[in-house]
């Protein structure tokens, strides 16, 4: 799968954004479900929304995906951030002693 093209964006702000996304994602197939269950459709209406319900669960599922993958960069940032500050540290100690 192709990484797709960042928007200068930082990892957090990327993730921050899927999440409102899945969020809302989440959101609207709940509301789907719900009319599923709750109304009398036509076989029409009924194919309609359980097309729509399909959609939606594959794109919730694909920003779970990103996310997982996002979460996994932005921990990898994070180690190589203290891993730096660390040794800065020891170098600092070393030339002050």
């Amino acid at each position: 799968m192709p990484k797709k093209k960042r928007e200068n964006l930082s990892v957090a702000q990327e993730i921050d954004g899927l999440e409102e996304k899945l969020s809302l994602c989440r959101r609207n197939l709940e509301e789907v479900s719900s009319r599923l269950r709750r109304e009398e459709l036509s076989p029409e209406a009924r194919k309609a929304l359980e097309k729509e319900k399909n959609n939606l669960t594959s794109k919730a599922s694909s920003y779970e995906r990103e996310l997982k993958s996002l979460r996994r960069e932005n921990r990898k940032n994070t180690l190589l951030s203290v891993a730096i500050f660390l040794l800065l540290l020891l170098a600092y100690a070393y030339w002050t002693m």
